[in-house]
């Protein structure tokens, strides 16, 4: 795969906003991202998920599918991120937009965080750490949701994160999570609608409704 791919789930006319998923990944890793990947499939589900109500309320949601698993010291993936945006913009102009990720998608999100049609990041079981910036957070929303029995990706280093973020960003606030883990398929359900309902809050802070 020579560039990222995308799956696009568009709200019917032109779209108030709209959302980037961003699925998962492994700290080091060169093996192409297909059809078959875990994490990519898993975000694929979360988009499939939050698109009904997503599009109720005119907000259409993509998926960019990395080209490679790995973080890999992050170049590469943030490259992948800032093509999809720019693809996006191709297409829709410029709406507002919500990053949502999960686990390595989540820091990935805060790399890009900076692009212009960005109003807010929304981090899924997360993998941030200190090396991560906060200042691409500045003027926008972070909402992030960690449980506690996540062995894969750290509660208390997204617990760290978020204070951090909170110094720059408009808002910044975690949902704990519970008892849950790192891969969201244990309380999937949950997982959605915090997912969904997070977005909604970020562009509730940005964007005006149709309404208003």
């Amino acid at each position: 795969m020579t560039e990222p791919h995308l799956t696009t789930y568009d709200a019917p006319g032109r779209p108030r906003a709209m959302v980037l998923v961003l699925h998962g990944g492994k700290p080091r890793s060169a093996q192409s991202v297909d059809g078959r990947s875990a994490s990519w499939r898993r975000a694929l589900w979360l988009q499939r998920e939050i698109a009904q109500r997503a599009h109720e309320v005119g907000i259409g949601v993509w998926l960019v599918r990395y080209r490679e698993r790995g973080w890999n010291g992050g170049t590469d993936r943030v490259a992948d991120a800032r093509w999809a945006l720019d693809r996006l913009r191709e297409v829709h102009g410029d709406v507002p937009l919500v990053l949502l990720g999960h686990s390595m998608g989540a820091r990935v999100a805060v790399h890009v965080a900076d692009d212009p049609s960005v109003v807010g990041v929304v981090g899924l079981a997360p993998w941030w750490s200190a090396d991560d910036p906060v200042r691409t957070l500045a003027g926008r929303t972070l909402r992030a949701a960690h449980g506690r029995r996540d062995r894969i990706t750290s509660f208390r280093e997204t617990t760290r994160y978020v204070a951090r973020a909170a110094a720059v960003a408009d808002s910044a606030e975690l949902q704990d999570m519970g008892a849950l883990g790192h891969y969201m398929l244990t309380g999937a359900a949950r997982w959605h609608t915090v997912a969904i309902e997070s977005v909604l809050e970020v562009l509730g802070a940005h964007v005006p409704s149709r309404e208003g």
